[in-house]
C-alpha cells in the first residue's frame, strides 16, 4: 500500500474495515464472513482438485464465489466455467489462424465429451494458456456429473461456439468491429447472455430457484447483457490497444467521425458523450437483474448472482463521464469492491440499496450538456421506482407513527432548555478551573451520601478530606 493509499484510506475507514473483512475470509478466519457452504477437499479427487487449482489461476473473484455454492452445483458450476473460459481463451488468442480457430469453436462441444483432450496451441502470452493445456482434467470431471447438467453445458458450449465463430469469421474476413446496436446486443447475448441462460437452467434443475425463471428469458438475458456492456465500455482502451472495436458505429458515429477520434483529448467532450450512450444502453438492463434475482431461493445461488451485478453497476457509476476510460483501464478502488461484495452476500433488500446509491452516484454525475441527459435521468428513474415498488422506503405505519411538525411554542421550549444545559456545562467548567474539587463529590456519592445536603454534612467532607494544604 503506497502513501497515496494510505492518505485514501484515513478518510475512507469503512472501505478500510471492508478490505481487512475480505481479506480475513479469503485467509478463512471466519470473523466477519461465514461462508453458506465449503468445499469438502478431503473427499475430492487428484483431477478435481487441479480443476479447483485452474478456477483459482482464471479468476481469483468468481472462484471464491463459486467455492461457496450449494454442494449439488459446486461442481457442475465451477465446470460450467472453467469449459466456457477454455472457448473464450480460443476466441480471445489472435495467435490462432482462423482455419484452425473455427473448427475448434464450432466442435467444442464435442470435444468436451472426448476423454484425454488438451490443447498447447496457444500463443505463449495468453494468460489462460495454462487451462487450455490441462484440459483434459476438466473433461474427465465433467464426464462424471449428472447426465442433465452435462445436456444443459453441452448445448449452451454449442450455441456459444458458433456464435463467437461466426464473429471470428467476420473479423478475418475484414469486418472489424460491431456496426448496429442490434449487432452489438447479439454479440453480447453469445458470449455472455447464453451463459445467464445456462446457469438459470442449473438453478432450476437444482430446485434452487424458481422454476418461473425458466419463463422468462429476457431477464436470464438481462443478466449476461449487463455485465457484459458494462465490461466492454471499461475495457475501451484496453481492446482498441489489441485492435478491437465493440462500442457499435450505430453510437460512436453520433459523436466522431472516426472510432479513433474517441482517444484524441481535443474531443474529450465528443468521447465523454458517447460514453454516456453506452452507459445508457447497458443501464437499461438494470432493474431485469433485480427482477432475475429475487427469484433465487437459496442464499449461495443468490450470493453467486447477485455479487457480479452489484460490481457491474458500481463499475457502471465509475466510467460514467468518466474521460480516463480512454486512457487506461480504470478500477474501482479496493475498499469499494470489498464492501460492495460484502453488501451483495445478505438479501435482495440490502442488493437494491448497492444499486441505489450506485445509480444516485450517476444521477449527481449527470449533466445537461449531455444530449443523453434526459434519457438516463429516466432510466435511473425507472431503477429506483423498481426498487421502490419491492422495497417501500416509507410505509404507512411509519407515516402513522411520524410526528407532527414542531409548534413555536415547542421549539421555543426547546431552545430555551438546550440553553439551560449550556450554561450548565460552563458552570460546572469555571467551577473545576477554580478548584472545585469534583472527585470528592464522586466519592461521597459512591458511598451512598447524595441526600444528605445540609451544612453538617458540608462541614463533616471538609475535615474527612483535609489533608493540612492550607
Amino acid at each position: 500500500m503506497g502513501a497515496a493509499d494510505v492518505i485514501y484510506y484515513t478518510f475512507h475507514l469503512l472501505e478500510l474495515r471492508s478490505i481487512v473483512q475480505c481479506n480475513v475470509s479469503q485467509l478463512r478466519r471466519k470473523i466477519w464472513h461465514h461462508p453458506v457452504h465449503e468445499r469438502e477437499k478431503d473427499k475430492e479427487s487428484v483431477s478435481l482438485k487441479v480443476c479447483f487449482d485452474l478456477l483459482d489461476q482464471t479468476s481469483r473473484s468468481f472462484s471464491a464465489v463459486i467455492q461457496e455454492l450449494h454442494p449439488e452445483l459446486l461442481i457442475p458450476v465451477a465446470l460450467f466455467y472453467l469449459i466456457l473460459r477454455g472457448l473464450d481463451t480460443i476466441e480471445d488468442d489472435m495467435t490462432i489462424p482462423i482455419e484452425k480457430k473455427d473448427p475448434l469453436l464450432r466442435d467444442f462441444h464435442t470435444i468436451i465429451e472426448k476423454e484425454g483432450w488438451s490443447f498447447n496451441g496457444n500463443g505463449p502470452d495468453e494468460k489462460d494458456r495454462e487451462l487450455l493445456v490441462q484440459f483434459h482434467y476438466v473433461t474427465e470431471e465433467y464426464r462424471k456429473i449428472k447426465p442433465v447438467y452435462r445436456q444443459i453445458i453441452n448445448e449452451i458450449t454449442r450455441k456459444m461456439g458458433a456464435g463467437m465463430a461466426d464473429y471470428c469469421k467476420k473479423a478475418a474476413e475484414g469486418k472489424v468491429g460491431v456496426e448496429t446496436v442490434e449487432e452489438y446486443d447479439e454479440y453480447c447475448y453469445y458470449v455472455a447472455g447464453l451463459v445467464g441462460n445456462g446457469l438459470t437452467q442449473l438453478f432450476v434443475e437444482s430446485e434452487l430457484a424458481n422454476p418461473a425463471l425458466n419463463e422468462r428469458p429476457q431477464l436470464q438475458k438481462s443478466m449476461g447483457l449487463f455485465l457484459q456492456k458494462t465490461n466492454i465500455i471499461r475495457d475501451i482502451r484496453e481492446d482498441w490497444n489489441d485492435k478491437r472495436r465493440f462500442w457499435p458505429r450505430e453510437i460512436w458515429s453520433k459523436y466522431v467521425d472516426n472510432f479513433e477520434d474517441l482517444f484524441n483529448p481535443a474531443n474529450q467532450e465528443a468521447a465523454l458523450n458517447c460514453s454516456s450512450e453506452m452507459v445508457l444502453n447497458s443501464l437499461n438492463h438494470a432493474d431485469e437483474c433485480l427482477f432475475y434475482l429475487a427469484g433465487l431461493k437459496e442464499q449461495s445461488v443468490f450470493n453467486f448472482a447477485a455479487i457480479p451485478q452489484s460490481m457491474a453497476i458500481a463499475t457502471l457509476a465509475l466510467v460514467f463521464r468518466n474521460p480516463d476510460i480512454f486512457k487506461k483501464n480504470v478500477k474501482m478502488t479496493k475498499g469499494t469492491a470489498c464492501q460492495t461484495m460484502l453488501d451483495s452476500t445478505q438479501n435482495l433488500s440490502k442488493v437494491c440499496q448497492v444499486f441505489r446509491k450506485f445509480v444516485q452516484q450517476i444521477r449527481k454525475k449527470n449533466t445537461a450538456k449531455d444530449p443523453n441527459f434526459l434519457q438516463i435521468s429516466i432510466a435511473c428513474g425507472k431503477v429506483e421506482q423498481f426498487i421502490e415498488t419491492i422495497f417501500p422506503s416509507q410505509n404507512p405505519e411509519s407515516v402513522v407513527r411520524q410526528k407532527p411538525p414542531e409548534t413555536e411554542a415547542e421549539k421555543k421550549e426547546r431552545l430555551e432548555a438546550r440553553w439551560d444545559i449550556s450554561n450548565i456545562h460552563v458552570d460546572i467548567g469555571v467551577a473545576w478551573f477554580v478548584g472545585a474539587r469534583f472527585d470528592l463529590a464522586f466519592t461521597e456519592v459512591r458511598e451512598g451520601n447524595w441526600r444528605s445536603l445540609g451544612k453538617d454534612h458540608a462541614r463533616k467532607m471538609a475535615q474527612k478530606y483535609d489533608r493540612g494544604e492550607l
